[in-house]
């Protein structure tokens, strides 16, 4: 059993996606600055200087924090605007991949254009092939 694990484990597959995930999550970081620390300020700059990280309704009486983080200990909250960042960060996360696949894409179709035309079947594969299908139609 340990031997099937390990030889599971260093399956190629298996080392690829670990190394996907490991890129993912970096850049899933650099996607949320790029929201975080670039975006949304000039979306808040556009819209006349709102910050959407502190926007939220308090769900009880006893919230009476200005930022989201004191609301939070003081209880419950609906954290609107943290629900918009997220939701762009979605946004330019599936844009940004969008654009990848396009790219991937349009290199793929590039690199088939240029393979050249599958040789013509050689004088002894057509001999084999005619012969194929005349046994095959005297067997039926």
């Amino acid at each position: 059993m340990l031997k099937e694990f390990r030889e599971f484990a260093v399956k190629g597959n298996v080392v690829d996606l670990a190394i996907g995930v490991i890129i993912g999550a970096a850049f899933g970081q650099i996607v949320s600055s790029i929201v975080s620390d670039l975006f949304m300020p000039l979306v808040g700059a556009v819209a006349g200087g709102l910050d959407f990280s502190n926007h939220f309704v308090g769900l009880s009486s006893s919230v009476t924090a200005t930022t989201l983080a004191a609301a939070r200990e003081q209880g419950a909250v609906f954290a609107y605007g943290h629900f918009l960042t997220v939701v762009i960060n979605f946004l330019v996360i599936a844009w940004i991949l969008f654009l990848v696949v396009k790219g991937i894409n349009r290199l793929r179709r590039n690199a088939q254009h240029e393979l050249p035309p599958p040789a013509p079947p050689t004088k002894e594969e057509l001999l084999l092939t005619e012969i194929r299908d005349l046994l095959a139609r005297r067997t039926q």
